[in-house]
Order: structure tokens, then sequence, then C-alpha cells
């Protein structure tokens, strides 16, 4: 059941989102997302998924094993408007009792706002390959 919480501010519903993703917590981390079926999660390698029960099934499958995880963000950028914001970011992601298997994954997370607040709408997430998290260049192509 999705969550009547609201999020004042995009940087509240990410910042939640981090959180829940961190203890694992199902139902925190639903609460953060928009309840339509045209919101789309893909986590590193896997397929497209669309719609809130399908997304909500795929968290409860990553969050089953119970680990705790430890999440260090770093690079984000975003691009704001009055009702909708993007984050680019890399998200380095390891369990709580193994922080040296750190994985660093590229993350785009969208948020708009909406009558219940700030929602995601999107989250995409790409494994990186170890050597290329150097700080980004800031020259565009």
């Amino acid at each position: 059941m999705p969550s009547e919480k609201i999020f004042a501010s995009p940087q509240d519903v990410e910042t939640a989102f981090y959180e829940a993703l961190e203890r694992c917590d199902l139902e925190a981390m639903m609460a953060v997302w928009a309840e339509d079926e045209e919101v789309v999660c893909v986590h590193p390698g896997g397929p497209r998924l669309v719609g809130y029960n399908t997304i909500r099934e795929a968290w409860q499958r990553v969050f089953a094993g119970g680990n705790k995880l430890t999440v260090r963000l770093s690079q984000q950028t975003t691009v704001n408007t009055p009702f909708a914001m993007v984050s680019t970011l890399l998200e380095h992601i390891a369990t709580a009792n193994n922080e040296s298997q750190s994985a660093p994954v590229a993350a785009t997370n969208i948020y708009v706002r909406g009558a219940l607040g700030w929602r995601m709408v999107a989250h995409h997430a790409s494994p990186v390959p170890p050597n290329s998290v150097a700080e980004a260049p800031h020259t565009l192509h």
C-alpha cells in the first residue's frame, strides 16, 4: 500500500530513498515512489521494470537477504524545475559487514511534484568500471 507521507522537496525524497536502501526497508522504499503505472526502475544489470507493483516486488527480492547496506554518494549533479528534478550521481554500495566490497554504480533518479508532494518516478542504476570513477571532467561533448 503506497504511503501518504508528504515530501516537501525532491532532496527529501532522495534522502529517504537512500536511507531506505541502507536499511533494506521495503515500506520506506515504496513510500518514495509515485503510485503510478508509469514509474520505471532499472537495477544494475537488470531489466526495465514498469509500474508500482512490479517495482515493489523487485525491491522485495533485493531486500530479502536482510543485509544492511552502506551507501556513499558522490559526484552528484542535479537539474531542477518547479515540478521535476533529475539527479545523477555515483552510488558506492557495500554490505555493512564488508565495506571493502563496494561496487560503484552510476544512477539517475527522477522526481516529480504532484498533489501529494514530491515522489520518485524513475531510478536507473548501471555498474561502473572501478577505474572510471575518478572526478568527472567538466567539459561537455
